[in-house]
């Protein structure tokens, strides 16, 4: 058995090829060449390792990446993020092939709104609309009426009937932003992303008196207390681009620390400083699950087009509806 057949036998266990790449070898330029030879694109979350960024064809939020997704005109789609966007983008575009480098790249958000439990909860309002923000899995959209994404939320929850009862799924905190923001009355699923739950109060508020001239931004999924606080509040786009505009030289990034690589190449003489986390011991910072694709993995993904995303028919087809609604909203906000 070749050591190409073994890895592929133990990739149901290991979630990525497990073969050994020449220390040697120049993988930039390797995957560069691969790009060209199989017609393929590379969407990278800004959640990324830097060097994956660097590589990357377009480098984006979930709208963003949402959008390449559906346009790309590429044969094969490396998706370098992790599962659910991989799905999202094979539901976009079905006929392609969609790889992911490490099959477990997950989410601690779609992973806290199991579908079968949220099949019993949507039956307690028959009557509502479901809005679930795109960070679920691909089986959880097809229980979904519309989906939205960080930066077109309030957008989303604007286009529905005043009349219309609204259920939002997963994140609470995101929920409970665009309660204050609409002025819906959302129905809230409790779900929460673990990085964005981790930042000490305590100690941004010591950090601020420290740093009276550095303005604090945040993602809408931290908890409200970090949201108070906050001098600016957005998507990972619209962080990224308030950094760049801002007349300020110093900002507190409240959201995972890989937007701070495209932040420092925008802006490179401001100062960006993650913000501090509870447990000083740990890079808590750091999505463990999009941190999962490294540059090797992505390596042997493109040269042997493994792992693949797979979904069935019925998937695609009650799941792709949700993601199309968000984007035609999207389009006409000019977003």
């Amino acid at each position: 058995m070749t050591e190409l057949a073994i890895a592929k036998k133990d990739l149901n266990k290991r979630g990525f090829l497990d073969i050994d790449v020449d220390p040697t070898m120049d993988l930039y330029e390797e995957i560069n060449k691969l790009k060209k030879e199989k017609n393929a694109i590379i969407l990278a979350h800004y959640y990324q390792e830097s060097e994956i960024q660097d590589i990357a064809d377009y480098i984006g939020d979930s709208l963003g990446l949402s959008q390449q997704a559906a346009a790309t005109d590429a044969e094969i789609i490396v998706f370098a993020g992790v599962h659910f966007m991989a799905e999202t983008a094979k539901m976009l575009s079905p006929e392609k092939k969609v790889l992911l480098p490490d099959l477990k790249a997950g989410c601690s958000l779609a992973d806290s709104c199991p579908p079968h439990l949220f099949r019993k909860f949507k039956e307690k309002y028959p009557d509502h609309v479901v809005v679930s923000y795109i960070n679920c899995t691909a089986e959880l959209k097809t229980l979904t009426d519309i989906c939205c994404t960080s930066s077109n939320a309030v957008h989303v929850i604007n286009s529905i009937p005043e009349d219309k009862g609204i259920i939002f799924a997963p994140d609470r905190n995101l929920g409970a932003y665009l309660i204050k923001k609409t002025g819906r009355d959302l129905v809230l699923w409790n779900g929460t992303c673990m990085v964005h739950e981790i930042f000490s109060n305590e100690k941004i508020t010591k950090l601020q008196m420290r740093r009276p001239d550095a303005r604090l931004i945040a993602h809408p999924e931290c908890e409200n207390h970090i949201l108070e606080k906050a001098d600016f509040i957005g998507s990972t786009s619209q962080l990224l681009r308030y950094t760049k505009e801002s007349e300020h030289d110093a900002f507190i990034v409240a959201t995972e620390s890989g937007i701070i690589h495209q932040m420092q190449k925008a802006s490179p003489e401001k100062e960006f400083i993650p913000a501090p986390p509870n447990n000083e011991t740990c890079a808590c910072n750091d999505c463990p699950h999009m941190k999962l694709n490294t540059l090797e993995k992505l390596y042997l993904c493109m040269k042997h087009e493994l792992p693949e995303i797979h979904l069935e028919d019925w998937v695609i087809e009650q799941g792709r509806a949700s993601i199309d609604r968000m984007l035609e909203i999207s389009r006409k906000a000019g977003l």
